[in-house]
């Protein structure tokens, strides 16, 4: 299993870049957003998900760890597959994409290319409880309620530790986010 490739990219393409780790080229499909933030020769940490089908062997990369849980939760919904995923993570940031299955809005989540509306309740049924609470609602946040980031180190660090991302989500539900991610990973770890 591959977990994470570092190195440089050395080519863009349809979603997908070429990762060179010291000489050896991965191709690595990426979801629309990270695609778009990733320039050519930037130094680059993924998480990978290798995935192994009868005719072919595929990398899926992702900026966080928390973007790669979420895509593992969502391929273990019957019918989606590892492309409808990275088309329902394409959506939005990924604590948003989170956040729409926590709040069980599928019409959200159905806008996502080759995702029907039943494939789409389906991911809302069957992940709504595995995802943890919602931080907030929509695009736009009360500002009285905490966001969560998209690369958030604290979340990325609790899930390394083996939270779930339900767990990992609710374990920083009401810690300082002006804290250092030490601190909030501490105070994290207390309130459990």
């Amino acid at each position: 299993m591959i977990a994470h490739v570092r190195g440089q990219v050395a080519e863009k393409f349809a979603n997908s870049v070429i990762i060179d780790v010291q000489g050896v080229g991965y191709e690595v499909g990426l979801t629309a957003i990270d695609f778009e933030n990733l320039n050519l020769n930037d130094d680059v940490k993924l998480y990978t998900y290798h995935h192994i089908r009868e005719q072919a062997e595929e990398l899926f990369g992702f900026t966080s760890l928390a973007a790669k849980k979420l895509f593992e939760l969502l391929i273990s919904v019957q019918g989606i597959g590892p492309k409808a995923a990275m088309s329902i993570l394409s959506l939005a940031p990924v604590e948003e994409v989170r956040n729409a299955i926590a709040n069980q809005d599928s019409g959200y989540i159905s806008k996502a290319a080759g995702v029907g509306k039943k494939s789409a309740e389906r991911v809302i049924v069957d992940l709504r409880d595995k995802v943890g609470l919602p931080t907030y609602y929509g695009r736009k946040s009360a500002p009285e309620q905490q966001i969560l980031q998209a690369n958030d180190e604290a979340l990325d660090a609790l899930m390394a530790l083996g939270f779930t991302l339900a767990d990992a989500t609710k374990a920083l539900e009401g810690v300082d986010s002006q804290l250092s991610v030490e601190e909030r990973i501490r105070e994290a770890l207390k309130r459990r």
